[in-house]
């Protein structure tokens, strides 16, 4: 893999441009053998894309397992309908970046798809450019436990809104997950996961929020990707009750050391400003089940 020059200059800055190059070559631009059938048991994928006025989001798509489908060693299909208020189908009606994210909450494992997407016929295509595993830290346990009782008008009611409610607010500051989407206008999209105990994410005003950069693979694609390009989009997952919030907003990196005492764990900070976010009541249509906190959080 070769680093751009946002990813290089934050590999430097944390004093892990070695290591990351090492690591870097794992990186390939097909799936590699074990990758099919793992992606082709998940129930859940998170996609990112931009949409047409450059505002990123991140997307949960599901399905039972095989809704995503290996069709070669560069193509991925995936036959998923997010809700009408999700931006997804709009911003791939015409090929684009996309990246996807495809965990295992038990393992855990996980799979990284990097590369350009496009709906035919419904469904999503996907051309890889970068295919990876990644850290597995800060992952908490989980079991998808199918879909989640549908009663009419369930596909309904998504609100939009450009600061954060109090009911929003308590979701994000409670969660312990969630995912972050980001965009190179070269290099293209990519998408991730961020976890730790709840409270990890503080609350710093209706459209501003602030979260930890925990010690990671050493890649840093995510920050990279701010650091050329700051617009980013934020998924909040409520496992328990199924609801969703996505967040399209810009972000920055803050690497004061006096700041990283107030975040416990944390080497950087990333502060967020909301732009606008998509509530949706019943945007993830799986039940789960609790296990355990990841033994990595801070």
């Amino acid at each position: 893999m070769r680093f751009h020059s946002g990813e290089i200059a934050v590999q430097e800055q944390a004093g892990v441009r070695s290591a990351a190059e090492e690591i870097g070559e794992s990186i390939l631009d097909h799936f590699a053998p074990g990758a099919k059938e793992f992606l082709e048991r998940r129930t859940m994928a998170v996609l990112g894309t931009a949409d047409g006025r450059g505002r990123v989001w991140a997307s949960v798509v599901t399905g039972a397992p095989g809704f995503i489908r290996v069709v070669d060693d560069r193509t991925l299909r995936m036959t998923a309908r997010p809700a009408p208020s999700d931006p997804l189908f709009n911003n791939l009606a015409a090929e684009h970046h996309v990246a996807l994210f495809a965990p295992d909450f038990v393992t855990p494992r996980r799979v990284r798809v990097n590369g350009l997407g496009v709906i035919k016929d419904g469904q999503i295509y996907i051309r890889t450019e970068e295919v990876y595993g990644n850290c597995r830290r800060y992952m908490q346990e989980r079991i998808l436990l199918g879909p989640r009782p549908v009663t009419p008008g369930d596909e309904t009611g998504a609100a939009q809104g450009s600061a954060l409610s109090a009911q929003q607010q308590a979701q994000i500051s409670g969660a312990d997950t969630f995912f972050i989407a980001t965009d190179h206008p070269k290099h293209g999209a990519d998408v991730s996961h961020k976890g730790g105990k709840p409270g990890f994410v503080q609350i710093a005003g209706p459209r501003r929020i602030a979260f930890p950069d925990y010690n990671g693979n050493h890649m840093f694609n995510t920050l990279g990707n701010i650091v050329v390009n700051p617009q980013a989009g934020l998924l909040f997952i409520d496992f328990d009750g199924g609801r969703t919030l996505q967040l399209s907003g810009s972000a920055s990196i803050d690497w004061n050391p006096e700041r990283l005492r107030s975040f416990a764990g944390a080497e950087r900070i990333v502060d967020f400003e909301l732009t606008e976010i998509i509530d949706n009541p019943f945007g993830f249509p799986l039940q789960s089940r609790f296990r355990q906190f990841s033994r990595f959080n801070p």
